[in-house]
């Protein structure tokens, strides 16, 4: 298994590029901002061909390099239909201007081919098989991508932007739900095993079993108790 990933753009946002090896086909979660020539870098360095991008929700942080990445090699984007208007109208999604200077930057609508995931889905792609979870909370339309245990290989969470190394997601932008997050934290991520390796969408990657241990929303939600406020990270 190859995972690939570095942060980009003004947020940081993980981008990662996933392969059963180098030398083959591979599917690219979240080219956010700035994110296309590190995406170019990569395949270069591990001679991968992209067959998909998919999306774990909206946001811009996390899409902004979609049209251009999906154009230059003629590959679909998977996005949940709650988060699907994002793609076109970011600013909607965040209930404020993201600023004159970042938008012209930005491609800002939809490649060509755009797929929409549904919960409990199993996609199979490069080789892969990536199980689907709805996950909102922080957007109406966040998902989670897993990949399976394989021999010596712990499970992948790819969770976005649901769980993050001693935090979770914030919930305080248009679509966003702390009700909503908590279901989803209990449901989505607290049935997986301690081995789970999570790739978040920003900052370090963690596992499900120190996150249970040790991040205090994640402790509460086991307790059946509510959760403070998250830190705003990413958007």
């Amino acid at each position: 298994m190859l995972i690939a990933g570095f942060p980009a753009g003004a947020w940081g946002t993980n981008c990662y590029l996933v392969a059963p090896a180098a030398g083959e086909e591979c599917v690219i979660i979240d080219p956010g901002h700035q994110a296309a020539q590190g995406v170019e870098d990569a395949l270069r360095k591990h001679r991968l061909k992209p067959v998909a991008v998919v999306l774990t929700h909206g946001h811009i942080d996390h899409v902004a390099s979609v049209v251009p990445v999906c154009g230059a090699h003629d590959v679909p984007a998977w996005i949940h239909p709650e988060d699907r208007y994002m793609m076109s109208d970011p600013e909607k999604a965040l209930g404020r201007s993201i600023g004159m200077p970042l938008i012209g930057e930005l491609t800002v609508g939809e490649p060509d081919d755009v797929e929409e995931l549904t919960d409990g889905t199993r996609l199979e792609l490069a080789g892969l098989e990536l199980s689907v979870a709805h996950a909102p909370g922080h957007t109406k339309g966040s998902v989670t991508f897993r990949l399976p245990e394989a021999d010596d290989i712990p499970s992948v969470l790819f969770s976005g932007d649901l769980l993050f190394a001693g935090s979770i997601g914030r919930t305080d932008l248009p679509g966003g739900d702390m009700a909503e997050m908590l279901d989803s934290l209990a449901r989505v991520c607290l049935p997986l095993d301690d081995s789970t390796v999570v790739l978040s969408g920003h900052g370090p990657q963690t596992t499900i079993g120190r996150e249970r241990a040790t991040n205090p929303h994640l402790r509460q939600v086991a307790a059946g108790q509510g959760a403070e406020s998250a830190p705003r990270r990413g958007m």
